[in-house]
């Protein structure tokens, strides 16, 4: 067999011709070029991926975290989420709407008229009332219906009642005025805010004030605590 001479790239095999040592030497010169020069190659395109790896690495680290954007032309169809409702308010609401009161509600009977009016509920020993005109407790706060309009006074005076009673407030002040400045010298006002107060859960008792605490134009409330409503709710 005739030994060749090894191609390169754009060269065809040339016969390559031995006679003698020297030819075999030549051979094996040419076969390690060849083998060098393939694996120059190889560690050049190894170097050229390290590269391209190294420069994507790079352009990750500076962009972060990416997210592929939707297709043009395409609508997104998932729907909305709902906004929450709010159920607390929702409940105070149809709480306060259970325990509305009315003008036409009849006191008369619920009243202890003698010389300063009282109420206490059922159940309310007459001490309570005795106590409370005392001072007992004392007043935490209070609201003045003098000189508003009957349903703005109502409006109040509920809203009054139950924001001290969620609060953990026991006794307040309710001032309503003598009733002077109305037709006919009459506590319309007044006499509305017995009803009112009667109809109240949270009230337990109320008197009109002493002297120092607005008389004939005030009254003393004494209100529910908060555990006690909750027990029997």
């Amino acid at each position: 067999m005739t030994p060749t001479t090894p191609k390169t790239a754009g060269q065809q095999a040339k016969p390559l011709k031995v006679g003698s040592l020297a030819d075999l030497k030549q051979v094996k010169n040419a076969i390690a070029e060849q083998a060098e020069r393939a694996a120059k190659a190889a560690a050049q395109q190894a170097l050229e991926a390290k590269r391209v790896r190294e420069h994507r690495s790079l352009f990750q680290a500076a962009v972060g975290a990416v997210k592929r954007m939707p297709a043009h032309g395409t609508a997104s169809l998932r729907p909305a989420a709902p906004q929450p409702l709010p159920m607390q308010h929702l409940l105070d609401e149809a709480a306060a709407l259970a325990e509305s009161i009315s003008d036409e509600f009849d006191v008369t009977t619920l009243l202890d008229t003698d010389e300063h009016l009282s109420f206490r509920r059922t159940g309310v020993g007459p001490d309570v009332a005795q106590k409370l005109r005392k001072g007992k407790w004392a007043i935490q706060r209070q609201i003045d219906l003098h000189g508003l309009r009957s349903d703005d006074a109502r409006e109040a005076l509920a809203a009054f009642i139950r924001e001290s009673h969620k609060h953990g407030i026991r006794c307040v002040r309710v001032v309503t005025g003598k009733g002077l400045g109305s037709p006919g010298k009459a506590p319309v006002l007044k006499d509305k805010v017995h009803r009112w107060l009667v109809q109240r859960s949270e009230v337990v008792a109320f008197v009109q004030a002493p002297p120092a605490q607005g008389g004939a134009g005030a009254l003393m409330v004494l209100l529910q605590p908060m555990a006690a409503r909750q027990s029997r709710l």
